[in-house]
């Protein structure tokens, strides 16, 4: 890709989105087009000082594209809904299924390359490994409506005959960053974790509901949305080198525990640790992953080396240049 190429996030007022296009903007890369439902203002600041040329309403994008005809390079589909307590499958089909069907769609007959996200939640509880080949999605059993979608999105893609010129599908695994306070419930431990330290020193922590896991013992692979975005820029500018297409996972390969990632916080924050277990909610309890951790060797076989962030240096970045100062990336 050159710095003149037009290239389309969708998602781009979220979390990874908005980081995608603040990156690309240090890259040079100003000519987006950046797509999500605008009207929350709760996310407006994540676009703050950032450079594009159209925004286009989610539900508005495909009557524009056919209106105003784009000449795109590149295709980022990270617009998803992500709920993960969002029971109502309808939701999920409409706009993490269906929507990313015509978003593949309109790329395979304009052969535009495309990355799109995928999820770790479509591992399920684990039991069948966390290997991104291509037959295990038709054995996984996700344990929410949110990873079902995502599912069976992946399957669909897999199953299609015609592509476009390049795909991939990353699984992403527990993402922390700059930019995701808008998420509520579903931004990063780090991020709760943060503010209950600046407002009462403690952080609450999810007992264990297993006999194999002790309290603040549950292990996830935490990934920090820096990583994300280099893997993103490294697959934009090597594609057609990349002779394998499909799904990737996106963690560190590394599992860590919550306790660990917790301690990170307090380090990062320069205050004493002090955690409180906590009942999990019982809306989620028979839902909740006890152990994610990506088997990254695809990905390096495709040719990407660079080294990820401990969790420990990306909670420390985190938390000293975001949070305490409330920057967005």
């Amino acid at each position: 890709m050159t710095q003149s190429s037009v290239i389309v996030i969708t998602g781009a007022a979220g979390f990874i989105g908005s980081c995608l296009t603040g990156f690309l903007n240090e890259k040079g890369f100003e000519q987006l087009i950046l797509v999500d439902e605008f009207s929350r203002l709760d996310k407006v600041n994540n676009l703050k000082g950032k450079k594009y040329i159209h925004r286009v309403e989610r539900d508005d994008f495909f009557q524009w594209l056919k209106t105003e005809q784009p000449d795109i390079g590149f295709v980022f589909h990270l617009g998803a809904r992500t709920d993960t307590t969002e029971f109502d499958y309808s939701v999920h089909q409409r706009l993490n299924l269906e929507y990313s069907q015509q978003i593949w769609d309109y790329c395979l007959i304009k052969q535009i390359p495309l990355v799109y996200a995928s999820s770790a939640a479509t591992y399920g509880s684990g039991e069948l490994g966390y290997n991104d080949d291509h037959q295990l999605p038709f054995r996984l059993k996700p344990l929410n409506p949110y990873g079902i979608s995502k599912n069976e999105f992946d399957k669909w893609a897999i199953l299609q005959q015609s592509h476009p010129p390049f795909w991939a599908g990353l699984k992403f695994f527990n993402v922390y960053g700059p930019n995701e306070y808008h998420k509520g419930r579903m931004a990063s431990v780090i991020w709760h974790a943060y503010h209950q330290i600046r407002n009462n020193g403690t952080v609450k922590l999810f007992k264990s509901h297993r006999p194999d896991f002790g309290d603040g013992q549950q292990l996830r692979d935490f990934i920090y949305v820096k990583d994300i975005l280099k893997v993103c820029f490294w697959l934009m500018e090597n594609f057609e080198k990349i002779p394998e297409h499909g799904l990737y996972n996106l963690g560190t390969g590394r599992a860590r525990t919550f306790e660990d990632l917790v301690r990170a916080t307090f380090s990062g924050a320069g205050e004493p640790v002090k955690i409180l277990y906590i009942d999990m909610p019982e809306d989620i309890r028979d839902k909740y992953q006890y152990f994610t951790e990506a088997r990254m060797e695809k990905l390096a076989k495709a040719g990407y080396k660079e080294p990820f962030y401990s969790l420990e240096a990306g909670v420390t970045d985190y938390v000293k240049n975001y949070l305490v100062n409330n920057n967005y990336y």
